[in-house]
């Protein structure tokens, strides 16, 4: 299947301004693109791409002052239509075995108190049993507990005020999961990115960036949606990060508004090529036998 996503911001700056924005698609599923998506921007800015300490496509640019800004990002990328991988005999890799890159996402960060919850966190899942079942056991609590509304946003909402307020948005869910899964030595690393309405109903309110998180187990990195508590389709990795510091789509070093916000990811048509026919079969039509090659949307 072929995904069609995107993102426009609209930013007005009173100075020139520095930003590090993360708004393209993860360099291991870049392979994927069939149109690129780099950041457009408009408005006098310069810029360059760097990989970030997470192995994070970013890009740098400098917004002048007193201008509208327009940064956009639009590609189409190709997924292989299935949801969410599901291992229920994922086991949990035992700490001294965790490779040495991994363990980062083992420990405390600034959304993710893993030192505040660790207490709660053994009292509530040391029966369950380790690995996959482990993990999915904290994505059913942070699914019950905390309840989704884009008016209970605030940027500041840690994993340890989240499972207090019982209240969020998709990154609370990811914070509160990621703290409770390294408490328990399960390591966890928050993932932002586009995820569209594929496979399930539309829904009502306005298009997001999304955020779930992965756990590492036997096998690798797998992700879990604690926010929809079900595999989902179409998942596009903009950045991974310990939380949602090291993933920000625009961290500007200066003050800043934001005019616009509009983000789609919608999936496209399959194209229907015409049947092929053979050499043989179009001299008794007496057509001529040229190759057809379709174009990509």
């Amino acid at each position: 299947m072929r995904i069609h996503f995107g993102c426009e911001l609209q930013l007005v700056c009173d100075q020139p301004t520095p930003v590090t924005l993360l708004m393209t698609v993860r360099p291991e599923r870049r392979r994927r693109l069939i149109t690129p998506d780099r950041v457009a921007l408009r408005g006098g800015t310069t810029r360059k791409e760097f990989i970030d300490a997470f192995g994070n496509l970013a890009t740098r640019a400098v917004l002048a002052a007193g201008r509208r800004h327009v940064l956009r990002v639009d590609g189409i990328i190709r997924d292989g239509g299935k949801p969410d991988p599901v291992r229920p005999s994922a086991r949990q890799v035992p700490i001294a075995a965790i490779p040495d890159e991994v363990m980062p996402y083992l420990m405390s960060s600034r959304y993710c108190e893993v030192d505040l919850l660790s207490d709660f966190a053994w009292k509530r899942f040391a029966a369950t049993p380790p690995g996959w079942p482990r993990v999915q056991a904290i994505c059913d609590f942070v699914h019950r507990h905390v309840a989704f509304g884009y008016p209970h946003a605030r940027a500041t909402r840690s994993a340890a005020q989240a499972l207090q307020e019982k209240v969020g948005v998709c990154r609370d869910f990811a914070h509160l999961a990621v703290a409770l899964c390294r408490a328990m030595g399960i390591p966890a690393r928050y993932t932002t990115g586009y995820l569209g309405d594929i496979g399930v109903p539309p829904a009502p309110c306005p298009m997001d960036f999304s955020a779930w998180f992965e756990a590492w187990l036997e096998g690798g990195w797998f992700a879990f949606d604690a926010r929809h508590n079900t595999p989902r389709i179409g998942r596009i990795p903009i950045a991974h990060g310990r939380d949602a510091t090291d993933v920000a789509f625009v961290t500007s070093f200066g003050a800043h508004r934001m005019l616009g916000f509009k983000v789609w990811t919608d999936e496209l048509a399959e194209e229907r090529r015409p049947p092929r026919t053979t050499r043989k079969a179009s001299r008794r039509a007496g057509t001529a036998c040229a190759p057809v090659q379709a174009a990509n949307a």
